[in-house]
Formats: C-alpha cells, structure tokens, sequence
C-alpha cells in the first residue's frame, strides 16, 4: 500500500492519472472532484473542483497537462483549465535535514548558526515565491447535453428532454469524449472546438452502461448491462463494426454441434444462440420460445437444431435459412424439460415435466407418433444413442428410476433400473453401451445398456464441494449434504466423464478407476452467493451475530420477507440480490480439444493446450532431433517422420513434414505403419488451422486417408475426434478460400466490363480518326481484351 487519500464525503465513482502518474483525479457522488498529488510537492498537496450539480460520472486528465474535464450525471461537461504545467510542479524538499552526532560544543555552536541561517534562506524562498506556481483551476466552458441533443432550443422543449448521463470515455490524442446516457443515446464532443458536437446516435431504449474510444478516435464501443449488449460503431461512416448481444438472463443449456464448429445455449429469456467456437462470436438468434429454454440438441449432420421450452414446445431451427420450420406440441399443455434427437434425425423426444410422459414425434411430418407412459414422477432427462441405425433411449425422473427405451418396437421400457435416490440427468456414452446417472444423493452410477448391470459407481458429493451463503443458518459442511450434481457429459472416447452442480467446481473423473481426475474453479467472482465456506468477520456484528439475516424495517408491523427453500436465484424484486453460483449444463466438444460448461458466470470454454506437453511413442535412446535430422539430409523421409512422430515434438514434426518433396509423399505413406497414421492425422488437424501451407498439408491428409481408408474405417470409432477436427479444419478453409474466390470472380467480370464497355467507346471515335490510326487501335483494343478474356478463363 503507497497511498491512501481520505476526503470525499460520499462513494468515489471515477480516478484518472496525469501523463507523468504523479497526480491524481478522483470523482465523487459528494459532486466534487478532488486533485491529489500522489508525490509530494510545495504547491499541491490537496485541491477540490467544485461547480457540479450532481454526482461525477467521470474525469479524464488532458493528455501532457493538467488540464481536466469532469462529466456529472446531469449531463454537464466542464473543461478545467489549471494554472500551472506538469513541470512547474515543485517536490518538498526536506527543510530540517538530520546531521550526524558532533563531539565538541565549537562543532555544536556552528550547526546552530547553519539552522538559524536556513531557516532565514527558507523564509525569503517563501517570501519571494511567484504567482504563476500557484496551483488552481479556472473554468474555460461550459457544455450542456440536453441541449445538444434537442433540436430546437426552445425552453419547453429543453425541459422535456431530462439526460440522465451513464457512462463516459476520453480519448486523449484527438480530444474526442463520448458520453452515454440512460435514454440509449450516445454523443461525440470535440474538446478542441470547445466541445462541438461531432455525432450522435441512439442505440437502444436501454441505459449505456459502458463506453470506450479506440486509439485512433474512429471506433466507439458500448455496452448496455440489461441487455447483454456490445457495439462496435465507427461514427465517420455511420456503420456497425461488431454488434453483440448475450443472454440477458441466466444461461441454462449449451450443447456441441457434431463437427465442433457452432456452440448453442439457450436461456431463461427463452432465446437460443449460435456462437461461433473460432471468433467466440455469436451470428444468429432465436427469439420465438415464450418461456425458458430448457433444452438444446443437434442433428447429427448439423443442419438443425432441436429446443425444448417451459412454453410447451419444441421447436426446430433450420440451420441454413436461419427460420423455425418445425413447432411440436403435445396434445395436452405440458412443460418440457428436456429434448434429444436420435442419429437419424428423424425422430425426437421430450419429457415432460408436469405430465410425466416421454413425448415421440417424427421431425420430417411433425406427427406425435407415441406417448411413453412409466415415469411416476417428472422426467428431468432423456437421451438417445449416437449409433448410427440405434433407436435406445434411456430416460430418468424423481422416481428414483432409470428406464431404457427402444423407441421403435415397444411402447414400454425395456429395462427398469431402480436408484437410491431421484435421478436428475441421464447421459450415454458416445458407443451407447454404458448409461450414467447423476442422483440426488451426490453419487454417479453407471449402468450396462444391455444387461442393466451396475459398472461403476462415484461418490462424489465431496468433490462437488460446497459454501456458505450469507443468510444461510448452517454450515458449509451441513449444507453439502444438499449439494448433488446436475449435469453430466462424457468425453469422446468414453474413458472420462465431467460432472457439475450446484457449487463453484466441475469435476472429471476417470469412469473405469473411479477417481478424480481433476477438479475446475469456474469462477472466483465474490458477487455471487455461498463462494466461501465461512462467512467474514466483516459481514458480522458484536456477539457473532450475521448482519444478512438482520432485517431493515421502517414499520415494525411489516412482515419479515422469509427466504424460500432451494431458492438459488436470489430475490429478484430486492433492489440488489446474490445469486449463488453453480454450473447448469456441460458438453464436450466431438474433437475432443475442449468442453463447455454453461454456468451463473456466464458460457465458459476451456480447451486443451498441449503444445508443450512432451508424450514420447516408442521412444529409445538413438532417437533425438539430431538423428532425425541427419535421415531427413540422407532422404530417408519415412524414417524421419516415424522418428519424429514417436519423439512427439510439433516443431519437429512440422519440419519434417514440410521438408519431405511433394513427388515422395505418396511414397512415404505407403510404408508407414498404421500405428503412426492417427498421430500424424492428429498433427494435421491442429497444424491446418495455423499454416499456410494449405496446399501441401491437403496433399498429405488426402493421401493418407485414401492410403489408409480401410483401417481409418475399422478404426472409426476409436479416432472419431481426429476425423471430426480434421473435418472442421477444412471447411474452414473451403468457406474463406469460396468466399476469396467469389469475390475474384466478381472483380474479373467488372473488368472484363470496363474492356467492353472501352471498345465501344474507341468504335464510336472511328469516323473521326484516319484510317491508318484506327487499324492501329482496333489492333491495340483486339489485343488487350484477348489477353483478359484468357486471364479470367484460367
């Protein structure tokens, strides 16, 4: 700790440094603006700007100076003009330096003298002081943004438009403010000009909350808090950059689409959004569920996408045209709390949540084919198997049942698992021979699809961990006994499963060891509730006594507002509440690399980095950088790229591979054994996205794969990640090289346009040029717009 700066009189709201971080601006609700010098100087130690009417939304130091500009939440924006530079700033000095201990009383008489004489020299500096290092700030203007922002200045109409200012930003270089406002309105100021207006937009009907300039004053971003809201706006063009919007509520699903490429969510504002897992952007929503959103899936080949809602519907998103073109209904109002499709995509179900009924319909002629009746209790999940040609479905509810389904032959389950306690998420491994089960009593079951024998079991409510809310009356540990996991998701290779819940941590175990793998921290944000195991000393009063279950009540008749049971959400109609943290939903993605968790914090993605993890293949002593290398300069290419693939370095296999000519790849391929093609594959699929080498490594993935098809095939299964993101990979590719080529030929026909629309030109101009020169042009023209016509034909 350097400094602390006492003096505001009520909460600081905004701070700026000067250019040299010597001083410092701090804004207050007290409507004042307070100039700290954080050095110490002789003539600033503490200096206060008055002149505001309300409270400081912002201040910004002008840039080489110590001129500032305040912006207050009425929509004044005063320019402070200081009397001194940053140079003219004079540091203390100390005036009564200590001097080291004298032995005689000469010495004694004469550090006496020297005292008196700086005393004098001190006072005589002081007295002769000049008036321009005399620190304060004079008023240069003045700018009123409800004047701005009517059109006419009329006094009536002044006072119609009442500006409530939210949020500003300064850019210093350009001298350029914008300033937010509640209304959605937003401004751009000249400072230079004395603040003339520059632009102003409104965006929305909501409050700016947040506002920022980019370094070169052309790009304004803002943000809007109740909406969820970005904007990127470049005002000279008058055009959006990036315009984003999240969920402007809590996030309850997300799901993978099957190549890895698009994430979905769905919310409690009932919208579903596509975000794109490359940029992190989204690119489309849907807005036509009426109530919650409580669950998402894809079709197996991407093309749609399946919703369930509270609004008792579920609907389905062409992919393609971006439009609802399926809406299933169950023939009596029900709400469904869960969706899967089967790996057709012909067939999808729902359960439901008040009926306890598995609804089935046909999703090409949107018919409800069967009701499956069992559940005595409401159906929290349902699932059907990825393999292809399977109809499975397992299912599970507040019975304490899980039941599997074949959704085509029989209308009953074909096998009932009784539990210990009520199920609440049911989820099948990627080969459909193993069902695993999250339980309210914090336990993880796994269960053989065919035989219906239990597998493995986990205990994890420890792991799962737990805290302390404020108004809670137990304790953390008493309270973990009410904890249990939600969601469930399994890896593509079926040898891990990742758990959440309700509490801060996710959780993947290792399904045939039983044991925890890792644990995750999602968020370390101490806004949400129950984050810590004990409550702090500073949220408790004399005696141990917990001030969040101490009620504020003006009349001592008002009923005291109770917390209800198993509320999570916090109290919405309170002017501030905590909602406690926990994770709603998990996926993984079909590559393997990453895996999704959608939580209070908002939609998480955490990926795997192994770009420095060292895994040897076969390794033995001879084979090292050095060795490979030396093959690689005797042309002995297959054994340099097996030596390197078994070393497992990425540097080394990517020089390898790029130094093998392309006339010996076919070669190469054909002697290697098939233990190296899943490594090499799996290379390829992480180098395609950052080379630029396209056309050498497609060369080398085609050729493996025809070479090698047969055991890929056999293999599929197993290697299914690798295939997926090598997938995605390349149709990244083939959609930015598309739209490069689009726009090539579009350019080519506009010049072929400007030759013809020339040789009608140089046609016209024939009668009045001689003979002798219209050969010679026409030559010139025949030409030029052969040569043209060969370019855009190649």
């Amino acid at each position: 700790m350097e400094r602390v700066f006492h003096g505001s009189y009520n909460d600081t709201t905004c701070i700026d440094w000067s250019a040299d971080s010597r001083v410092v601006a701090v804004g207050s609700n007290d409507m004042t603006t307070r100039i700290y010098a954080f050095a110490r100087f002789e003539n600033l130690k503490e200096y206060i700007i008055g002149g505001n009417s309300d409270a400081i939304v912002n201040v910004f130091f002008e840039e080489k100076s110590l001129n500032i500009n305040t912006v207050s939440r009425n929509g004044h924006v005063i320019y402070w003009e200081c009397s001194v530079v940053p140079d003219e700033l004079v540091p203390a000095k100390n005036k009564f330096e200590k001097k080291n201990s004298v032995s005689t009383e000469e010495e004694k008489e004469d550090e006496m003298i020297d005292i008196k004489e700086d005393i004098i020299t001190v006072k005589e500096e002081e007295e002769k002081e000049p008036e321009l290092y005399k620190f304060y700030y004079t008023r240069k203007f003045r700018i009123f943004i409800d004047k701005l922002l009517t059109q006419d200045s009329t006094e009536e109409s002044s006072k119609k438009k009442k500006v409530l200012v939210t949020a500003a930003a300064y850019q210093k270089s350009s001298h350029i403010m914008v300033v937010g406002c509640a209304s959605g309105e937003f401004l751009l100021l000249d400072m230079s000009d004395e603040g003339a207006l520059l632009h102003s937009l409104q965006i929305s009907s909501q409050t700016i909350t947040s506002v920022s300039v980019s370094s070169t004053g052309d790009w304004v971003a803002l943000g809007s808090s109740s909406l969820g809201q970005l904007l990127v706006w470049e005002w000279q063009s008058e055009s959006y950059v990036l315009k984003q919007q999240g969920h402007y509520s809590d996030m309850r699903v997300v799901v993978y689409s099957s190549d890895g490429q698009h994430i979905a969510t769905g919310g409690e504002d009932g919208k579903v959004k596509l975000w794109s897992a490359q940029s992190s952007f989204c690119f489309v929503t849907f807005s036509e569920h009426t109530g919650a959103v409580t669950g998402l899936t894809f079709t197996q080949s991407g093309r749609a996408v399946l919703s369930s809602s509270l609004d008792g519907t579920v609907r389905a998103f062409d992919l393609t045209r971006y439009r609802n073109f399926k809406t299933l209904t169950s023939p009596q109002p029900s709400q469904f709390s869960c969706v899967s499709v089967d790996s057709s995509g012909e067939l999808v179900v729902a359960g439901g949540q008040d009926t306890h009924e598995i609804y089935l319909w046909s999703l090409k002629t949107g018919r409800l084919l069967e009701i499956l009746v069992g559940h005595n209790g409401p159906v929290m999940s349902v699932q059907f198997s990825r393999q292809p040609g399977s109809s499975t479905l397992v299912s599970t509810g507040w019975d304490a049942t899980v039941k599997i389904w074949d959704a085509i032959l029989t209308t009953t389950a074909k096998e009932t698992i009784g539990l210990a306690s009520d199920g609440l998420y049911v989820t099948l491994r990627p080969d459909g021979n193993q069902v695993a089960v999250a339980t309210l009593d914090g336990q993880i079951s796994m269960f053989n699809t065919v035989t219906g024998h239990q597998e493995a079991n986990i205990v994890g409510r420890n792991d799962l961990g737990a805290g302390r809310a404020d108004a809670d009356k137990v304790t953390a540990k008493t309270n973990l006994k009410s904890k249990a996991f939600t969601t469930l998701c399994y890896t593509p290779d079926g040898k891990y499963i990742l758990a959440g819940g309700q509490s801060k941590n996710v959780c993947i175990y290792n399904v045939e060891e039983e044991l925890l793998i890792k644990k995750f921290e999602i968020t370390q944000n101490r806004s949400f509730d129950a984050m810590d195991d004990i409550i702090s000393r500073r949220k408790m009063a004399e005696g141990g006594i917990n001030l969040a279950l101490v009620e504020e009540r003006e009349d001592p008749s008002e009923r005291a507002s109770l917390k209800l049971p198993g509320v999570v959400k916090g109290d919405k109609s309170q002017r501030s509440f905590r909602p406690e943290v926990c994770v709603t939903s998990l996926t993984f993605s079909p590559t393997g690399q990453s895996w999704a968790a959608c939580s209070s914090e908002g939609l998480l993605v955490y990926s795997l980095d192994n770009d420095w993890l060292f895994d040897p293949l076969y390794l033995d002593i001879a084979n090292n950088p050095t060795a490979v290398r030396q093959k690689l300069k005797e042309k002995s290419y297959s054994t340099a790229l097996m030596m390197a693939i078994r070393l497992n370095i990425d540097s080394l296999k990517k020089e390898v591979l790029e130094s093998i000519p392309i006339n010996y790849i076919s070669v190469v391929v054909n002697e290697l054994p098939e233990t190296y093609v899943e490594g090499t594959l799996t290379f390829m699929s992480n180098i395609l996205d950052k080379t630029s080498h396209l056309g050498l490594y497609t060369k080398w993935v085609t050729t493996l794969v025809m070479h090698h098809g047969n055991s890929l095939k056999r293999r599929a299964a197993e290697i299914h990640p690798v295939l997926t993101a090598l997938e995605r990979a390349l149709s990244t590719h083939h959609l930015n090289l598309s739209k490069v080529c689009d726009r090539n030929e579009h350019f080519l026909s506009y010049l072929l346009a400007q030759v013809s629309l020339r040789s009608r030109q140089k046609i016209m101009k024939i009668d009045e040029k001689s003979d002798e020169g219209d050969i010679k042009d026409n030559k010139e023209l025949n030409e030029e717009e052969g040569s043209l016509e060969a370019m855009f034909e190649d």
